[in-house]
């Protein structure tokens, strides 16, 4: 089965917009109190459960066709953005451990992609 090219964008849209999904969180946990009513009026978490849901239907419609071994992975490449919005968003640094765990989840996927041309 071959895994088309459309479903490789759609996937790559959901972890993209998934990132942002988690920096709205990360921005609206800092912002709660432990109780409902600040949970319910926090516009930083609804706009990341809504970041989450929109990258939801993306991730689906991507997965209607194409190999599931190929196309899952690439969710992966959502950790090279939220690394990214994570310095941005929120000063983090980028440190060798983060970099060296990026350049192994590309090598993954490069040895997936290798893997699915056979």
């Amino acid at each position: 089965m071959n895994t088309p090219l459309s479903s490789v964008l759609f996937i790559l849209t959901a972890g993209f917009i998934g990132s942002f999904g988690a920096a709205f969180l990360k921005a609206g946990a800092g912002r709660l109190k432990l109780d409902f009513v600040s949970i319910a009026t926090n516009w930083r978490i609804a706009a990341g459960i809504l970041a989450y849901m929109v990258s939801s239907v993306f991730f689906v419609r991507g997965m209607t066709a194409g190999e599931l071994s190929v196309l899952y992975p690439m969710v992966a490449l959502g950790y090279m953005w939220t690394i990214l919005w994570a310095r941005v968003f929120f000063g983090e640094r980028f440190t060798v451990g983060k970099m060296g765990g990026l350049l192994i989840i590309f090598a993954g996927l490069a040895c997936l992609g290798l893997g699915a041309q056979r």
